[in-house]
């Protein structure tokens, strides 16, 4: 039987996950409206905060996830099946040593929780309880799911989002019935995240069984496994540093304001970067079915197809992500009130640099190809991000507010991300000269900036006043079509690699 090929891969992983990360997009929002309304802003709060700590401790898993995709490529494509249960093997073997790490760091953390929480008026139980949910959830991930990272390399990683996304899907419609309706929402909402954690690992893991019967790594041999293929210790050690950077971006910014301002602010800023987070999902949806396809094609070593390949796909990511952001310019707000009302609504300026930030998250893609050529070593890059970050954040953050604390995150990000990555990339990676990714990366950023302004010129000819969501979700349509059209015909008519997206687009609809 002819294997699939990588597009044909790629087509079946953003299909699925696109279809659930808005299923768990429409349904999050629905569940975060229900729990503020039936239970208070406070708990919202107390549950993003134990996430940001469970966070914290997940960097005990110091990237290992990333350094062992990047080792099986290269046995997946050749079929070597016993180097892919030996390395399957050394993760597990590191897997089971972090989930004791993770576990006692957990106990003790919480035992600080009198102290965290001070501020807190509710009981104490509502916090233990809902960290305690969260661990049990993570020590599942650690010692029985770590299988699932050869289907994801293996570009199957649709059939971890029938797994993983669509019980999330169904945990989500549980808890707002349980939220709405029973007297001890909270509990019943608690009880619901346990059962599906587990329900959702063991069909999963029957999935991976299926999928690679000849899958058996013996963990016994994980440690003297570790030394033949040191490449996944180097690697991780490595990786530690950026995956340190990654919490720090995304996980101290509610400790920050939780410390400066309050739990109430928290639930605030959480609402909305629910809304980018969210719109990310779906971004991350379309691409990260892609990233196994880029490490296959990294692996065949064809430079000039792995440079059209970038080409193409940053351009129409640039793209993409310019249409979501100008919605969500234009839009927010309006939803905002719907959804929670005035009460929960950000100024001006915090609004305009979380969308600057949401811009910027999403259109990272050197980080798919540095992964994909196992680039990992700039361990000086991150630790300069997290200081930037954290520094800032806190500097910028007791003098301004959130507005502060979010202008931290941005400077960070303009700095590593927007500078230093690319310049990595090309010099270590496609070896070639730096400029030509600036011509390239600066003919699409004008290209998005013409387009913003001459949308937002015929804009105001628009009337975005809506008194339900009947009303939104009309106007929505109408600025969506009036930026997609107008960039549309701009980056058709001006840039080649974004000809090439689209002929590729149209012979998959034309196949199909």
């Amino acid at each position: 039987m002819k294997s699939p090929t990588r597009t044909t891969q790629s087509i079946n992983n953003v299909r699925v996950s696109l279809f659930f990360s808005v299923g768990v997009l429409v349904l999050g929002f629905f569940s975060r409206k229900i729990l503020i309304e039936c239970l208070g802003a406070e708990v919202l709060g107390i549950n993003t905060t134990a996430a940001n700590l469970l966070g914290f401790l997940n960097l005990a898993e110091l990237g290992i996830s990333a350094a062992i995709s990047y080792t099986l490529y290269t046995p997946l494509f050749q079929k070597d099946y016993d180097a892919i249960n030996e390395i399957v093997a050394v993760q597990g073997w590191l897997y089971r040593r972090i989930a004791y790490i993770v576990l006692a760091g957990g106990v003790v953390l919480m035992c600080f929780f009198p102290l965290i929480f001070s501020k807190m008026e509710l009981p104490l139980w509502y916090a233990y309880s809902s960290f305690g949910v969260l661990l049990v959830a993570a020590m599942l991930g650690y010692i029985i799911n770590y299988q699932q990272i050869v289907l994801s390399a293996d570009q199957q990683e649709y059939k971890i989002n029938y797994n993983v996304q669509g019980f999330r899907v169904l945990k989500l419609l549980l808890q707002i019935v349980g939220i709405g309706y029973f007297q001890q929402g909270y509990i019943y909402w608690l009880i619901v995240e346990l059962l599906m954690s587990v329900i959702t690992c063991f069909f999963l893991h029957k999935t991976i069984r299926k999928s690679f019967p000849w899958l058996h790594p013996d963990l016994s041999k994980g440690k003297a496994l570790s030394r033949k293929y040191v490449e996944i210790i180097r690697k991780t050690k490595q990786l530690f540093f950026h995956r340190f950077a990654s919490y720090v971006l995304g996980q101290t910014s509610p400790l920050i304001i939780y410390a400066f301002l309050s739990l109430t602010v928290v639930a605030i800023y959480g609402n909305y970067m629910l809304l980018v987070v969210s719109v990310s999902m779906i971004i991350t949806s379309i691409y990260n079915g892609v990233n196994a396809g880029i490490g296959n094609l990294v692996a065949e070593g064809n430079k000039d197809k792995i440079l059209s390949f970038f080409k193409e796909y940053t351009v129409s990511r640039y793209w993409i992500v310019s249409v979501i952001c100008f919605c969500l310019f234009h839009l927010t707000h309006s939803f905002m009130l719907l959804w929670i009302g005035e009460d929960y609504l950000l100024d001006s300026t915090s609004f305009t640099l979380l969308v600057v930030y949401a811009f910027i998250s999403m259109t990272r893609t050197n980080d798919s190809f540095l992964s994909a050529y196992g680039l990992f070593q700039d361990i000086y890059a991150p630790i300069i991000e997290a200081v930037l970050n954290l520094g800032l954040s806190i500097l910028l953050g007791y003098y301004y507010g959130l507005p502060g604390i979010i202008a931290g995150v941005l400077i960070s990000l303009l700095v590593i991300i927007c500078c230093w990555k690319p310049y990595f990339l090309y010099s270590r990676g496609f070896k070639i000269p730096i400029w030509n990714y600036l011509c390239f990366i600066g003919k699409i950023v004008c290209l998005i900036l013409v387009s913003w302004y001459i949308s937002r010129f015929f804009l105001e000819y628009i009337n975005l006043s809506c008194r339900n969501f009947m009303d939104w979700i009309l106007i929505s349509f109408k600025v969506l079509i009036l930026y997609g059209l107008v960039s549309l015909c701009l980056f058709q008519l001006i840039d080649k690699n974004f000809r090439v997206f689209t002929r590729r687009i149209y012979q998959i609809i034309k196949r199909k």
